[in-house]
């Protein structure tokens, strides 16, 4: 019988698997190959080991790196205007709540965000995706939340898949559901709304694929949070929560009742609510940019989750007020000098943590047989060294099912 003939066979590279082998965390293989057909990956391993194959192409990549794509599982990509006042106004001594209490925050992003063209949020969104893609990204979820109301969160669900149709990139788009109290808005009836109608036109729809809310208490608090998942699981969609940012709600425990994919922030995480994720095998999301733009003491207790073997993954938040920061670099080293983690844990939290934390980790974030070819080449002497350098640009060679994307990501 023939051998099966590959599409692309990668050489003279050393291979960041993701998959721990024999004590080794990253799963490295030196002078290692990796075949590809039909978009996925069909094997791994030494070089030698694949004398002989039948193969179309041969790439060779010069001695580079090559990891799983990254994966940016936590963003606010698509909103109108920015908020760079803001930014001054902290600097000046004002917490996060100061400045939502005096009409800026969430609600003055939501006004912008409509006063814009779908056109124009396409094009501003745009212009920050290609910063992540340039940085390596091949997997990006784009969160909803600027909208308030039925037809603007479908419209920014629409715009951030446009950008997936568009742009070398896999997008996972959020509805954020319950980011923050319309001005003036009645608390039930809101909710209401958000439950009886937002949810069933966007499941309808089928433009979003987990629902998300802000548990705190300057967001909806648990009780309203747990409408929101029930009606979530009603309409077949997972969930994902904001928790434990600025206080202890008990939101983490709740995501894990719901089985959610992730919890995101996490600061004021205690040990009932890191069990409760283990258990659940809810991923810690954490958010280092926002640690930082807001200026926070309060760190996460990263050993708490590494006690309880709660998966943990690390994004950029990327968002008009609270962390504007458009370089995965940067987040995999501010989670390690900030956050206390290894170079190790904060690869894997842009890789096979964060596919978990989208429910995407049986088709990404390893290098596996079966797996999708999103791929990355870094001209590096060991990944360790993309939680260390600061500013560190991006792959020289980036892959989307096995194809060269070029352009931003050059």
């Amino acid at each position: 019988m023939p051998r099966a003939m590959w599409d692309r066979l990668l050489v003279d590279c050393h291979v960041c698997t993701m998959v721990p082998a024999r004590g080794d965390p990253l799963g490295l293989v030196q002078n290692g190959a990796i075949a590809i057909a039909d978009g996925k990956i069909v094997r791994v391993g030494k070089r030698s080991e694949m004398a002989g194959a039948q193969v179309k192409e041969v790439v060779k990549l010069g001695g580079t790196w090559i990891t799983p794509g990254l994966i940016d599982c936590h963003t606010h990509l698509v909103f109108g205007g920015n908020r760079a006042q803001e930014h001054a106004m902290r600097r000046a001594g004002a917490s996060y709540e100061q400045i939502a209490k005096a009409g800026g925050g969430i609600a003055s992003t939501v006004a912008a965000t409509r006063e814009s063209s779908a056109t124009e949020l396409i094009d501003s969104a745009r212009r920050r995706l290609h910063a992540l893609i340039a940085g390596g990204c091949t997997t990006v979820e784009i969160k909803s939340g600027y909208g308030f109301d039925t037809a603007s969160e479908l419209r920014m669900l629409n715009v951030a898949r446009a950008l997936g149709q568009q742009e070398p990139v896999r997008i996972f788009p959020t509805l954020l559901a319950l980011h923050a109290l319309p001005p003036g808005a009645n608390r039930t009836e809101f909710v209401r709304m958000v439950i009886e109608e937002m949810i069933p036109a966007v499941a309808r729809a089928g433009v979003a694929t987990a629902i998300d809310g802000f548990c705190e208490g300057i967001g909806f608090l648990p009780h309203e949070i747990e409408q929101l998942f029930a009606a979530a699981e009603d309409h077949g969609l997972r969930v994902k929560l904001h928790a434990e940012q600025l206080s202890n709600r008990g939101g983490a425990k709740l995501a894990a009742r719901y089985s959610a994919l992730s919890a995101d922030h996490l600061e004021y995480l205690d040990e009932a609510g890191a069990e409760s994720m283990a258990e659940a095998g809810t991923v810690a999301v954490l958010l280092p940019g926002a640690f930082y733009a807001l200026g926070e003491q309060q760190k996460p207790p990263v050993q708490l989750l590494r006690d309880f073997g709660v998966p943990i993954a690390v994004a950029t938040d990327c968002n008009p007020g609270t962390s504007p920061l458009l370089n995965p670099q940067l987040a995999m080293n501010m989670a390690c000098t900030l956050f206390g983690l290894t170079p190790d844990e904060a690869l894997a939290g842009m890789t096979v943590n964060a596919a978990r934390a989208l429910g995407l980790d049986g088709e990404l974030g390893t290098i596996a047989p079966g797996k999708v070819a999103d791929l990355c080449a870094w001209r590096i002497d060991h990944p360790a060294e993309l939680g260390y350098w600061i500013g560190l640009p991006g792959p020289e060679r980036r892959m989307l099912g096995g194809v060269d994307t070029w352009g931003v990501a050059g």
